[in-house]
């Protein structure tokens, strides 16, 4: 695929991907979208977060929000919330800044902790993400849910990182492919912003884009 950025997949696409292969694929192949209040209560909480290049020092952090990151080697892009950089002998130079510094990705999250690993998976691509980009180590990253008020301390291991690369090989699969993966309906498709898309009961018999055009036509 080459190094062209506009090429890769979006990191935010790893939460999407593990909720749901075929979430992903309506999104980010079929481009399908629909507002609703998750949804919609997700940007209101990031507004703040994604205020571009705004930089503010707290003590011994610099605090970066909206930081645009890639890795050509995972081949993904997207935005870090926020990224704390904290004083720390064993880091890196920033320019504009005195002293050295670790960066912390902090991802803000407009619910509570999942049962899955999907925030972690996002989490842990942002880190690989700025490892890449800073060349330095990142071990820890944050979750901040907004609905317990409460920030939660990520240790990036091993095992995140191997379900991250594997994640985006297979996402890779599909999105070269064109293909939009089937999947057998379960009671998550309740809460699934794309449900009324999807059509679990349809999907067996055509594609999203074909029931829309024929409903478009009728």
């Amino acid at each position: 695929m080459g190094n062209n950025v506009n090429d890769y997949l979006m990191i935010s696409g790893i939460q999407h991907f593990d909720f749901c292969k075929r979430q992903w694929a309506l999104i980010h192949i079929e481009q399908q979208w629909e507002e609703n209040v998750r949804t919609i209560e997700g940007k209101h909480l990031h507004e703040k977060a994604d205020e571009p290049f705004v930089q503010e020092k707290r003590g011994k952090k610099l605090m970066v929000r909206g930081l645009p990151i890639k890795s050509h080697e995972l081949q993904v892009t997207g935005v870090c919330d926020v990224v704390e950089f904290v004083e720390d002998d064993n880091g890196i130079e920033i320019f504009g800044a005195e002293g050295k510094y670790l960066p912390y990705p902090v991802e803000y999250k407009r619910g509570k902790p999942k049962t899955t690993d999907a925030d972690l998976l996002q989490l842990t691509a942002q880190a690989m993400c700025l490892e890449e980009m800073l060349l330095c180590d990142v071990k820890l990253g944050y979750m901040y849910y907004h609905e317990i008020r409460e920030r939660v301390e990520v240790p990036i291991d091993e095992r995140l990182r191997t379900r991250v690369k594997k994640m985006i090989e297979e996402m890779y699969h599909y999105f070269r492919q064109s293909y939009t993966p089937k999947v057998q309906p379960s009671p998550a498709c309740r809460r699934c912003s794309l449900k009324n898309i999807c059509l679990p009961n349809l999907m067996k018999r055509q594609t999203v884009k074909q029931y829309i055009n024929r409903m478009l036509k009728s």
